[in-house]
């Protein structure tokens, strides 16, 4: 049988869930201290995780979670990238894609 890749996990700073990394928007500062939304999950810095559904992002945004998560102090300039961002997503997540039940 072949060894089936292990999938790295993540959790949401907003809702707590643990998913697939790939099913999660990443947020990072990066060495400058500039705050990117990051898709490709690839830029250098120290990111932190979001479902892609407005509820956790403004959750995240409300609770001061991302500044936290990040260890920083989100700059109003910051703040408004982050919330142009939050107003193109959808108001819910589509469901996880289905996850490969292990034979027995």
């Amino acid at each position: 049988m072949p060894k089936r890749k292990r999938e790295p996990q993540r959790t949401c700073i907003g809702c707590g869930r643990t998913t697939s990394k790939r099913e999660l928007i990443r947020i990072v500062r990066t060495p400058e201290g500039e705050i990117k939304i990051d898709p490709t999950g690839k830029v250098p810095g120290r990111g932190a995780y979001l479902c892609p559904n407005k509820a956790c992002w403004q959750k995240a945004l409300k609770k001061k979670r991302i500044g936290t998560a990040l260890k920083t102090t989100l700059t109003e300039e910051a703040l408004a990238q982050i919330q142009a961002y939050i107003a193109q997503l959808p108001e819910e997540s589509p469901e996880p894609s289905s996850v490969k039940s292990e034979g027995v």
